[in-house]
């Protein structure tokens, strides 16, 4: 080869190396995340700047991996959790990742992506629902003393007890949930949902002739509820947690007892904006807590909602055993009385809502005493409302409860008219501070509204694109279902009435946005009564 045109080849091939050289690094700055506007200055007690936190933020591989999808990321960074820089990584407004660094050792803690960004709760951090009763050494008995104390020794294979394995076995979901798995957890609860809607629906229907008939004696029985009542007290005070739910009572019932109105924007604190969210009936249960607990005003122990807590879940527990005695009269009351407080004990759910100090043993408590006082139909309209105005969910109840224990072609009037008084009476006393307060339209907006546009990836709906149509489906469906009980069937005794009030609850979770084990408490005093009693007179009571 001549000489001249290899030197030129050399030549070329060094320009090409030198304009490669310069244009990679510009390519791969082109990619890095935009800096942020500000870091903050470095905490006294911290050992590693935002500067040093961002870099090694910005080299974490979710970093790289969201940048591959969204280009160019816009970056903020905060002190979090007094130990941690938070850096979040956003695409057109959105968070779409977020690295926390330690601020001593400047080690990468946490790395999400996805849903586990915008959803803390979604992350499985260990002690955010339940604490204790996660342990297996717990969870593993109390489930064990759930199925055995209910269990027939002489008929084991009775469908009666596949229901309570089914109950158990929103355990299976749970279990990914606390991994922090929920492209597992949520469609792992639809299954048991799915059975237990059919179960209910067939007991609605058929009505149950039988009932669950416990080998152990009831007396037997009874004694283990007691010893599990001071048990979940006791967990409760040394080991639980309340959750932004319980935190949102307490607020309100303290805005309550200063004459503050409860909703509007801005009415309650930054770390609870959408406290007000829930009905009047809720916050007024908080008051006689918050008057003997005051509210410090901060996120503290919140003693006072744990004191509620306790009482709501005591008071289902005593509608139930009331539902018992007027479902059945002497000792065949007390025993149903006490086999159904024992399977509201006993069962893991109903502790878990209790360690998370939430709000829905209150609406499972008014259901409870709305099935105990069925056969008076001014009392079943003022519970409905109650219920209605705690968590609006069992306004699907409204057909089925006006209606009673016959058709409503069957019914006559008199019965239809108590109900409505009592539903329109108890309604209107609790509307009266918002309607004049901030007045009810903003009201419904702070409320059913935001519930209704709120999205969540703790449903199959929030997790699958494309399928609005079928989420719609169902939902019209569980309308058309939850209406055509005011007509069918002609006839029904209140354990038939518990069970379709199960079914129709278990329907709404099966439509709704979001969905979480605490859902799972509304529709228990239905379901108890339906597998656990064995009258058929719709006059019971």
């Amino acid at each position: 080869m001549d000489v001249r045109i290899a030197r030129r080849l050399v030549g070329l091939a060094s320009l090409l190396v030198a304009v490669a050289c310069l244009t990679v690094p510009a390519a791969a700055n082109a990619q890095a995340p935009k800096p942020p506007e500000s870091v903050p200055s470095k905490p006294e007690s911290f050992t590693i700047s935002g500067e040093q936190a961002l870099r090694t933020a910005d080299a974490h591989p979710v970093v790289a991996e969201m940048t591959a999808s969204h280009g160019r990321l816009t970056t903020a960074i905060q002190v979090t959790d007094d130990t941690l820089w938070q850096v979040g990584y956003s695409a057109d407004g959105t968070e779409v990742a977020q690295v926390k660094v330690d601020g001593f050792t400047g080690d990468v803690t946490e790395a999400w992506t996805g849903y586990q960004v915008a959803w803390p709760m979604a992350r499985g951090y260990e002690g955010q629902f339940g604490h204790v009763l996660n342990a297996p050494y717990v969870w593993i008995p109390l489930a064990l003393v759930f199925l055995i104390g209910l269990f027939d020794f002489s008929r084991p294979l009775r469908i009666a007890h596949l229901d309570l394995l089914v109950l158990l076995s929103f355990g299976i979901s749970q279990a990914f949930f606390n991994d922090g798995e929920i492209g597992l957890s949520v469609p792992l609860a639809y299954p048991p949902l799915l059975y237990l809607f059919a179960r209910m629906l067939w007991i609605g229907a058929r009505g149950n002739r039988s009932g669950l008939r416990p080998s152990l004696p009831w007396r037997w029985i009874g004694i283990a509820a007691v010893v599990l009542i001071a048990f979940r007290i006791t967990i409760n005070i040394a080991d639980s947690g309340v959750i932004d739910v319980g935190y949102a009572g307490t607020i309100g019932a303290d805005r309550i007892t200063h004459g503050e109105t409860v909703w509007g924007e801005g009415e309650f604190p930054d770390d609870n904006r959408f406290g007000d969210t829930y009905g009047p009936a809720n916050y007024y249960a908080y008051v006689p807590f918050e008057l003997a607990l005051p509210w410090s005003g901060t996120w503290d122990e919140l003693a006072s909602a744990h004191a509620a807590a306790i009482a709501f879940d005591l008071a289902t527990v005593l509608g139930l055993f009331v539902c018992g005695l007027r479902l059945a009269r002497g000792e065949a009351g007390r025993r149903l009385g006490t086999l159904l407080a024992f399977a509201w004990l006993a069962y893991p759910y109903t502790a878990f809502a209790l360690q998370a100090n939430s709000n829905d043993s209150l609406l499972a408590a008014v259901l409870a005493w709305s099935l105990a006082l069925f056969a008076r139909p001014a009392a079943r309209g003022a519970l409905l409302a109650a219920a209605v105005l705690t968590k609006f969910a069992p306004l699907a109840l409204a057909p089925l409860y006006a209606a009673g224990d016959r058709s409503l072609l069957r019914g006559g009037w008199r019965p239809l008219l108590l109900f409505a008084a009592g539903f329109a009476a108890l309604a209107a006393i609790l509307l009266a501070a918002p309607a004049i307060d901030p007045g009810l339209s903003t009201f419904f907006d702070r409320t059913v509204a935001s519930q209704v546009d709120r999205t969540s990836p703790f449903s199959v709906w929030g997790q699958v694109d494309d399928v609005q149509w079928l989420q719609t489906g169902v939902f019209v469906a569980v309308a058309l279902f939850a209406a055509a009980l005011a007509f069918l069937p002609s006839r029904r005794s209140v354990v038939q009435v518990a069970a379709l009030s199960a079914a129709v609850l278990l329907g709404l979770q099966l439509a709704v946005d979001h969905w979480f084990y605490l859902y799972i408490p509304w529709f228990l005093p239905g379901l108890f009564v339906a597998l656990l009693a064995r009258v058929r007179d719709p006059s019971a009571g």
